[in-house]
């Protein structure tokens, strides 16, 4: 068999890039993007409307399996800062309670979210 003689671009110019539809990263009522809904350590407290990080807004955006799988990297990042930050506070969440708080998007039972915390920690 014979082998490429020159380098060949995998895709042609005129192709556009793949990109996601804007529908399907933002909620379709939303007034305010979804990345003004933003937070950090150590409180975890959304910047734009005050609640527990990640939230309403945040959690209402639509989870197909496809966002799933762009989000599970990034948030199991985001878990392990939050356990690191939120663990052991005086009335704060326990490790299980972060991982769901953090990975509402995958149906987690309580066993399993322990198992994840025990994980990240």
């Amino acid at each position: 068999m014979p082998g490429p003689t020159s380098a060949v671009p995998r895709r042609s110019p005129e192709r556009s890039k793949n990109t996601a539809p804007e529908s399907r990263w933002s909620p379709r009522t939303a007034a305010v993007p979804l990345s003004a809904h933003v937070a950090d350590g150590p409180a975890w407290i959304c910047a734009r409307c005050g609640h527990d990080w990640p939230c309403p807004t945040l959690r209402a955006a639509p989870t197909d399996a496809v966002r799933r799988a762009t989000l599970i990297p990034e948030f199991s990042r985001l878990t392990r800062r939050a356990l690191r930050d939120l663990r052991g506070r005086a009335d704060g969440p326990t490790p299980p309670e972060i991982v769901k708080r953090f990975l509402w998007f995958l149906p987690l039972s309580d066993d399993e979210a322990r198992a994840i915390a025990l994980r990240l920690r």
